[in-house]
């Protein structure tokens, strides 16, 4: 059984959430000032910015309709960001 949109549309929100959490970790472990949340935090939005409208003009082509379908592709790409920028604060910093 395929989901319903509002599933898809809730699972997206939650992996966007997988994604912040990844940078917000990522500036804990690197040292936790204001100057490091600030800058994950604004990397995560440049990032969902970037990526959105990538995937926005893609989806007009691709899959017309479902912006569901879209905002779960973002979800799932920031997440995988989010996770990658954790564990890459062990190489970095």
């Amino acid at each position: 059984m395929i989901p319903s949109p509002g599933r898809w549309t809730s699972l997206s929100v939650a992996l966007l959430g997988v994604g912040l959490l990844g940078h917000l970790l990522a500036a804990q472990g690197i040292g936790g000032s204001t100057m490091d949340y600030r800058a994950h935090v604004t990397g995560f939005f440049l990032l969902t910015l970037v990526s959105g409208t990538i995937l926005a003009g893609l989806g007009r082509f691709f899959w017309r309709g479902r912006h569901d379908i879209t905002l779960l592709i973002l979800g799932a790409l920031q997440a995988l960001l989010g996770v990658v920028v954790y564990f890459a604060r062990h190489w970095i910093g």
